[in-house]
Formats: structure tokens, C-alpha cells, sequence
């Protein structure tokens, strides 16, 4: 049954109310883990708006699917919502630990030439790195952001689209709505954890980096790991930045980084820029050779696809050795985190490598089959 929380809406609207002044400041430079001095990252994506719907949106109820876990419904005009009109909601669970985990859920691209989106967000169901009952995954006793995808838009579109000519908008593109109204949720009760972990699939593994300024916006000082599972943003020339268009998303890719969309379509270039933006992050690329979901969007298909793949991994290792990893399975899966935790890569599996991310692991390294 759907309840009425007023205290945590009270609460929420409270810390909106902070971010929302805070926005008002100047820039500011940042001491602590971000780099004695550095100025703030990302500042130049804050100037282009990315973060117009932090402290915006609160909740309008609330519901507990089960001990420890909530879920946050938005049923307000003209604010969050699935990309055909129902309603967005999203979850939290407590953990044991002061660590945290934020997840992106994947679902598919709404673009003008196909939409594969999904219309519902998927409910929590606690898989592999979300599972809290594995006691082989590295992040079972972390708290829990769950963001479900049902916005057509990698969370970040700002539009509404007539999509059958009829003079009546029929696609509303808000991902950037439910995804900041999500993390103000995630932020609002969990305000200072340890560690965060930003893990998404497919989607999600594109929002993941969509993300990632406004999760430092909210927690300036802690370290973020990033984990990007089969969104690595191989793309075919001109596809990304025509979805861009169409989701009016663009403010997302600073204006400075021309190459940060390539002339191939790829957004290696979009990655490297956070990573030099951030100090305090780490990455991790996770996919197959051949992934079938993007290997049809890959001109030349999945060898094309593999090309580009193992082209943008080496050249992030190249670039950032401490900062960087892949895991690149054979063959052609699509997504690993979730429903094939326990794939095995290269002599070990999917849950064992990004344990030894978690856990500072020296043995944590790139792997290949």
C-alpha cells in the first residue's frame, strides 16, 4: 500500500532547498580528495545547466516493498515520468556498511528513427552486484540508489516530441528530471557515505557518465568507482549526436571537448574528459567482443564493433593506468552485472574482478579473452 511520508518530504525539500542556494554561489575551489585547490569538476557542464532539476523535485509518496527497501513515487505534473506518460518511481534500500551503491538500470534508445525504450521501470529485484544476500559480492552490505530506465533518453532527455504528427506530444523525454530527482533522493538518505559505487547496464552504462557530474555535485569529496557494463558508447557516425538532438541532451557534452562526440560517432573522447575533470574516480569498461545490442548499431556490425571496442579500451589504459580497466569477454552477451554476474572472462568471473575494484585490489587489472 502507497503511504504518505511528509517527513521525509519535509526533509528532502530541506536539502533542496541547500543545493538550491549553493547553485546560487560562485564557482569555488575544492580542497580534500578532489585535489588541494583544483577547482570544482565539471563546472564548465554546471554553466550549460545539467543540473536545471536538482532540489526540484520531491517525492509525493512513498511505499516499503519489503524490510529495509523504499520506494518513491513522482506524481507531479510536468515532472518525472516514463517516457509514454506513466509513472516513474524509484528505490532505496539500507545496508550494514556506510558504503553506497547507485544503479542505473538499462532498457533501451527512443530515437526518431526507432524506439526500443521500455515503458515501465523495472522494480528492484535483487541480482548480482545488487544482490545483499551473495556473500561473494563485494557490494552486498551497501547501501542502495536504485534508478529504474523508462525514459527513452540514456536519463538525461529534456523534451517533449509529436512523434505521429498528430499536433499532441506523445514521447516525453525527462530522463534528466528522473534522474536528478533520483539522486537527490539517494542523497537525502545517504548524505555521507564512505565510498560510492556508480554501476549501470547497457542504458545505464551511458547514464553512468550522464550521472557522474551531478553525483559529485551532491558528494564533492568521496571517491566515485564507475563501472560501465555493455554502454561503452561505440556508436555509428552522427547516431549519438542526432539522439542528442532529439532528446534535447546536449548540455551534457561540454561545449569545449569537440572531439568528446567523434567523427565515428564514438564517445571515447566523452570519457576521457571526466576522467581528466575527476581526480577521484575510477573506471571500468565491461563487454563482449561482439555485443548483439550494439553491434547492430555498429556500422560493419560486430567485427566493426570489436575494432572500435579494443581500440577504445587500449587507448583509455594508454592514457589513464590508474584509473582504468577492462573486462572484454568472447562472443556476444549483452550485460554482465546483473544476470551473469558469475561469467567467466579470461580465468575469472565478472563478480570476482569487480571485487578486486571494490576492495582496492592490486590484482585488479584488464582482461581480455
Amino acid at each position: 500500500m502507497i503511504q504518505n511520508n511528509p517527513n521525509f518530504i519535509i526533509i528532502a525539500l530541506l536539502s533542496m532547498l541547500l543545493l538550491s542556494c549553493s547553485k546560487d554561489e560562485e564557482p569555488t575551489e575544492t580542497t580534500g580528495n578532489t585535489g588541494s585547490g583544483s577547482m570544482i569538476p565539471f563546472q564548465e557542464l554546471y554553466d550549460q545547466g545539467i543540473d536545471r532539476y536538482m532540489g526540484v523535485f520531491a517525492p509525493t509518496s512513498t511505499s516499503m516493498p519489503s524490510a529495509g527497501v523504499t520506494e518513491y513515487f513522482f506524481d507531479i505534473p510536468d515532472g518525472p515520468v516514463c517516457f509514454t506518460g506513466n509513472e516513474f518511481s524509484m528505490f532505496t534500500r539500507n545496508g550494514t556498511s556506510n558504503k553506497l551503491l547507485i544503479f542505473l538500470q538499462g532498457g533501451g534508445f527512443c530515437s526518431p528513427n526507432s524506439c526500443e525504450a521500455v515503458e515501465t521501470g523495472i522494480p528492484l529485484v535483487p541480482f548480482g552486484i545488487m544482490n545483499p544476500n551473495d556473500p561473494g559480492n563485494a557490494a552486498a552490505d551497501y547501501h542502495l540508489g536504485y534508478v529504474p530506465y523508462c525514459d527513452g533518453s540514456a536519463m538525461i532527455g529534456d523534451n517533449a516530441v509529436d512523434s505521429d504528427g498528430d499536433g499532441v506530444n506523445d514521447r516525453f523525454f525527462r530522463g534528466l528530471q528522473n534522474l536528478s530527482a533520483s539522486l537527490d533522493v539517494i542523497a537525502a538518505q545517504y548524505p555521507a557515505p564512505d565510498k560510492i559505487v556508480l554501476a549501470g547496464n547497457s542504458a545505464g552504462g551511458f547514464a553512468v557518465h550522464h550521472a557522474l557530474p551531478l553525483v559529485r555535485l551532491l558528494y564533492p569529496e568521496i571517491r566515485i568507482d564507475i563501472i560501465n557494463d555493455s554502454g561503452t558508447g561505440i556508436m555509428d557516425e552522427g547516431g549519438w549526436q542526432m539522439s542528442l538532438t532529439y532528446w534535447n541532451a546536449e548540455s551534457f557534452y561540454p561545449e569545449s571537448c569537440s572531439s568528446c562526440i567523434g567523427p565515428d560517432g564514438n564517445i571515447t573522447d566523452y570519457h576521457k574528459y571526466q576522467l581528466d575533470q575527476d581526480p577521484n574516480v575510477k573506471l571500468a569498461y565491461i563487454s563482449s567482443k561482439q555485443d548483439e545490442t550494439f553491434a547492430q548499431l555498429t556500422n560493419g556490425g560486430g567485427p566493426a564493433f570489436e575494432a572500435q571496442l579494443i581500440e577504445a579500451s587500449n587507448e583509455l589504459k594508454a592514457n589513464y593506468p590508474e584509473k582504468f580497466n577492462y573486462l572484454i569477454a568472447e562472443g556476444d552477451e549483452h550485460t554482465f552485472i546483473l544476470s551473469d554476474y558469475t561469467y567467466e572472462i579470461a580465468g575469472t568471473t565478472v563478480q570476482a574482478w569487480v571485487g578486486e575494484m571494490l576492495n582496492e585490489s592490486d590484482e585488479w587489472t584488464s582482461l581480455i579473452d
